[in-house]
C-alpha cells in the first residue's frame, strides 16, 4: 500500500509504503516498510525530509525468491536514509540516487 499526500509546500510525496500481512478477524493487518520523515522546512518554504526503511523485511521477498526473482543487494530494509530530495535540485537528486541504487 502506497500512501501519498500533499505537504504544506504544495508538493506531493510518498509518505509510506506498507505490506498487507494478513487478517485478524475483520481487520486487515499491515507492516510499514518505508516511511517519509519530515525534518524541517527550507528557507524557500520547501518541506525537507528523508525516506527511511523501518527495518521490517517484507514477507513478499520470500515469495519473489521462490519465483526466481531476487532483489538486488542494494535494496536494504535496515533502518537507514534511502532518499532525500530537495525541490530545487529534484532532477539531479533523482539521477544521483538512481545511480547509487544501480551499483
Amino acid at each position: 500500500v502506497v500512501q501519498i499526500s500533499r505537504l504544506s509546500d504544495g508538493t506531493r510525496k510518498v509518505l509510506s509504503i506498507s505490506e498487507v500481512t494478513g487478517m485478524e478477524g475483520d481487520t486487515i493487518t499491515m507492516e510499514e516498510i518505508f516511511v517519509y520523515e519530515k525534518t524541517g522546512v527550507a528557507p524557500d518554504g520547501t518541506v525537507v525530509g528523508t525516506f527511511k526503511a523501518t527495518g521490517v523485511r517484507p514477507k513478499c521477498t520470500e515469495k519473489l525468491k521462490a519465483c526466481g526473482i531476487e532483489l538486488p543487494p542494494s535494496i536494504t530494509f535496515e533502518p537507514s536514509i534511502l532518499l532525500e530530495i530537495h525541490r530545487d535540485h529534484q532532477q539531479e537528486d533523482i539521477e544521483m540516487h538512481a545511480r547509487k541504487l544501480m551499483r
